[in-house]
């Protein structure tokens, strides 16, 4: 029989890595507060004789949209379960009593059914939370719904992944052993006194023993004993689970990725993107706006300090790596007699004879930067960020200090997560810049609006506190 090759070509790709269904014990987690809200205002109005009617309904889907999906409390102990609950449904009062105020819908309700609703549905909740997880124990603890599972590579991400399987509240793994070519000896702690075999021995051993999961976390330097492993598991019906070891890799923002049905693992990729992006450039040109017009009186003051104090302009541009590893010009005001801009760049030291009185003040309270905001405003740069360094600095730090380019894989920054953390100033060592860098890389894996408003409450204080920088 012949194909035809265009018909095949013309067949959208298969989604290869398609979003997991939700377990049984996430969809029982997700519904089983939300139930025992709607089930008590239920019991409520049925005890007071009171019929459920479009207010309540719609009461009723308000509450949902708040409470649903339900947080997951099974690995909490009952009283700390108690208290959670309380405290949510507490936020969500408030929540329903200012719309009932704002909207002058409480006269719909009555007052009887409302306030038994408010007291007993905490009770409902934690009974319904605390049944459930009973429940979901024991049909997992069933022979039938045990999985025996064996893990391949013997190192610290196989000891990991076997701890997290053993905490795993979805499905009760038995974990069986490990199978690895290194000796007792030679193997992580936690995996010594467990190996069943050698890696050649995995397929035979899944099928004399039923075997349900194997899971494969072998290096990536051994990635053709993995396929080939892989290729040999096909001849079971072993569920298979690659789990990379990415230890020594400096992963950022990582992320599983469906490109048109190609799965695509990204290591190192920028946090702002996407709607990210968005969020990140309103924030900034709002906010940096807002300082502008409060504080223009301040630059007009510092400008003109400037300007009184030695001959030169009141900015200097200076050529700075900004995203991406493109070179931009950074402002500030001048507090210097002389500036280097050239290829190589001396950092200003403390005593600095180059550095002006009034220089030296402006520096120490970080007043200098102010005019960065024009950069935010610009696009060049954001308020948070990693600091951005000198082009001449970037080529000499790049060669030394591991991951130093990843920084520029967001804008720079007139405030940063080093610099709230005690790297301001000079960075006068490679140790000193290391660190910074750490602290940069742990900034981009841990992004978020939240901790961007954190570090800018933060540099507040570091103003006028910091003693590092001159």
């Amino acid at each position: 029989m012949h194909l035809n090759t265009a018909t095949i070509a013309s067949v959208p790709p298969v989604r290869l890595f398609p979003v997991a269904p939700p377990s049984i014990h996430t969809f029982v987690a997700a519904v089983a507060e939300p139930l025992a809200t709607l089930l008590t205002l239920g019991l409520a109005a049925a005890w007071f004789d009171e019929p459920i009617d479009r207010p309540e309904l719609i009461l009723g889907m308000l509450v949902l949209v708040l409470t649903f999906p339900g947080v997951d409390r099974c690995k909490q102990d009952p009283l700390r379960a108690g208290i959670n609950i309380v405290s949510h449904w507490v936020a969500v009062l408030s929540i329903l009593m200012l719309f009932g105020y704002a909207t002058d819908s409480f006269h719909f309700f009555s007052p009887d059914v409302l306030l038994w609703w408010a007291f007993f549905t905490p009770a409902m909740q934690w009974v319904m939370v605390t049944t459930s997880c009973r429940w979901l124990r024991r049909v997992s603890e069933r022979p039938e719904y045990r999985r025996r599972a064996v893990v391949v590579g013997a190192g610290e991400n196989g000891v990991r992944i076997a701890q997290a399987l053993g905490a795993h509240t979805g499905c009760v793994h038995e974990m069986v052993g490990y199978f690895d070519d290194r000796g007792n000896d030679r193997v992580h702690d936690g995996a010594a006194g467990k190996l069943l075999g050698r890696v050649e021995d995995v397929v035979e051993h899944v099928k004399r023993h039923g075997i349900h999961n194997v899971y494969i976390t072998l290096p990536l330097v051994a990635q053709p004993r993995v396929m080939e492993l892989i290729s040999r598991l096909q001849d079971t019906t072993t569920s298979v689970h690659y789990v990379p070891d990415f230890a020594g890799v400096n992963v950022i923002q990582g992320q599983l990725q469906d490109v048109e049905g190609i799965p695509v693992v990204s290591l190192l990729e920028s946090p702002i993107t996407g709607t990210n992006h968005l969020v990140k450039r309103v924030t900034d040109v709002v906010l940096s706006s807002i300082i502008l017009v409060l504080i223009s009186p301040v630059l007009l003051a510092l400008a003109i300090g400037v300007k009184l104090s030695s001959p030169g302009p009141v900015i200097f541009k200076q050529r700075r790596t900004g995203l991406d590893g493109k070179e931009i010009l950074v402002f500030k005001f001048r507090s210097m007699r002389t500036q280097d801009n050239g290829p190589v760049v001396q950092q200003a030291t403390r005593n600095d004879p180059r550095i002006t009185p009034f220089g030296a003040f402006i520096r120490k309270t970080s007043l200098d930067e102010l005019p960065q905001l024009f950069n935010v405003l610009l696009g060049t740069m954001s308020l948070v960020g990693p600091r951005p360094h000198a082009v001449a600095h970037n080529e000499e730090y790049r060669k030394i200090v591991q991951a130093y380019m990843l920084r520029h894989k967001v804008r720079p920054g007139i405030t940063g997560w080093a610099q709230v953390n005690g790297f301001r100033g000079e960075t006068d060592t490679v140790e000193k810049m290391a660190a910074r860098v750490q602290y940069d890389l742990e900034y981009l894996r841990n992004w978020s609006l939240a901790l961007d408003l954190k570090i800018i409450a933060r540099t507040v204080r570091v103003l006028f506190f910091d003693r590092n920088a001159y």
